[in-house]
């Protein structure tokens, strides 16, 4: 049987394979936390991280296939996920406008980031949400929802932190009962460079704070950092240079705003599909020149540089990469969602939408019989990595033993 290679048929390598081939040799500098992941996603789908047994119900045959690694970091084991977290989403879409607004950590702070990532990304977070609930408070009187995600890539995997925001078009207000309010409807949300000087001021102004509490790290090539008159030098510098913010346009209705959150959610560095080639000493990926009209191009990178560009997006343990704020937020959600559709049921805020359909629940991972090509098949038993054999299914035990023949990896497409 074929070994089953990550991404579409007649695609490029996978991610696991360039792991497999490159990590092992790999001398950069690499946390034990980012070396450990690493290692997982290199044996996704390979046998070595166990076994899941399944039986065709139309021709009874059993077939083997190797587990999947299940890492947030993986292009292979995200769409679950993915699927899951939308279906969730869509519980507490509202009928309004949507805003997408993106936040980016300037160029300077990046070696920065790199360095203290939790604190940097969490900073980044609590800013731009922050910056946000303060605009519609003070110009609409009103609590806004919002979801951030963070992405720490740019297209050639070199580091680029910045945060994707999907916000309200208007909130609720502090009266009892509370009512919608927000922007009129030929009204942009909020100015951009307003938006983007109070951002900047609250990220330097908790970056600070970061410091003083003795926080940051400085190593490297940032060990001047530490330095008093140097900090101050730099931040100073950062208060005189204006940030990036983009205002990215709206989005209206269920469906329009799941498919809008599906491009950014669950997206990891590189996908398999950008993969082109790999060689005993390169990897070669394509790429988009957002500087020449996003046209597409290829980049050729030494294999080690490929790991050391793709591990400075693996975030630190259980870091949340995606977080809701003001009504949307997980401690509020149950009680401001209906509230707010109370208050938008004869706004003017208002917008009519469709009956949401359902998102898609995904399908197995085998998808057809290799013997009868049907698609009746059920997952009846799991062995892990250690050996240990679990049934799913009642008889699991005995079909197991009446394969008669160890597991062998079966690819589905």
């Amino acid at each position: 049987m074929a070994t089953p290679r990550c991404g579409a048929p007649g695609s490029g390598p996978s991610v696991a394979a360039v792991l497999r081939r490159f990590l092992p040799p790999f001398t950069g500098p690499l946390s034990p936390h980012t070396r450990q992941v690493l290692r997982r996603l290199s044996r996704c789908h390979t046998g070595q991280l166990g076994w899941t047994l399944w039986q065709c119900e139309a021709c009874s045959a059993a077939h083997w296939r190797p587990q999947g690694c299940g890492d947030r970091h993986c292009p292979e084991c995200t769409a679950r996920a993915r699927e899951a977290w939308l279906d969730r989403q869509q519980q507490a879409l509202l009928p309004v406008r949507y805003y997408h607004w993106v936040f980016t950590l300037p160029a300077v702070l990046r070696p920065l980031a790199l360095q203290n990532p939790k604190a940097l990304y969490t900073l980044l977070f609590d800013a731009a949400a922050a910056t946000l609930l303060q605009f519609g408070a003070e110009r609409f009187g009103v609590r806004l929802g919002l979801t951030a995600l963070l992405h720490t890539w740019g297209q050639n995997l070199m580091d680029h932190p910045h945060l994707h925001c999907l916000v309200t078009g208007g909130g609720l207000t502090a009266e009892d009962p509370p009512q919608w309010r927000g922007p009129p409807q030929d009204q942009y949300l909020f100015p951009v460079r307003a938006v983007a000087a109070l951002f900047a001021g609250k990220f330097l102004s908790g970056l600070e704070q970061l410091r003083t509490e003795g926080t940051l790290q400085f190593h490297g090539r940032l060990t001047a950092w530490g330095d008093p008159a140097v900090w101050q030098r730099t931040l100073n510098a950062l208060r005189g240079t204006p940030w990036i913010v983009f205002a990215k346009g709206s989005v209206v209705g269920p469906e329009s705003v799941l498919q809008y959150l599906g491009r950014y959610t669950h997206r990891v560095a590189i996908s398999n599909g950008r993969l082109l080639r790999m060689d005993e000493r390169t990897v070669t990926f394509r790429y988009k020149d957002y500087r020449n009209g996003d046209a597409l191009r290829e980049m050729t990178l030494d294999g080690a540089e490929f790991i050391r560009r793709f591990a400075l997006h693996v975030l630190p343990a259980g870091f949340t990469k995606i977080r809701h704020y003001g009504l949307l937020g997980n401690n509020r959600r149950s009680r401001d969602i209906p509230a707010a559709r109370t208050a938008l049921a004869e706004s003017r805020w208002r917008v009519d939408l469709a009956p949401s359909k359902a998102i898609p629940a995904a399908k197995p991972e085998p998808s057809t019989c290799p013997r009868c090509d049907s698609d009746e098949l059920v997952c009846v038993a799991r062995l892990d990595a250690s050996g240990r054999f679990t049934p799913l299914q009642r008889g699991a035990r005995g079909l197991r033993l009446r394969t008669g023949e160890p597991p062998r990896i079966w690819d589905s497409s």
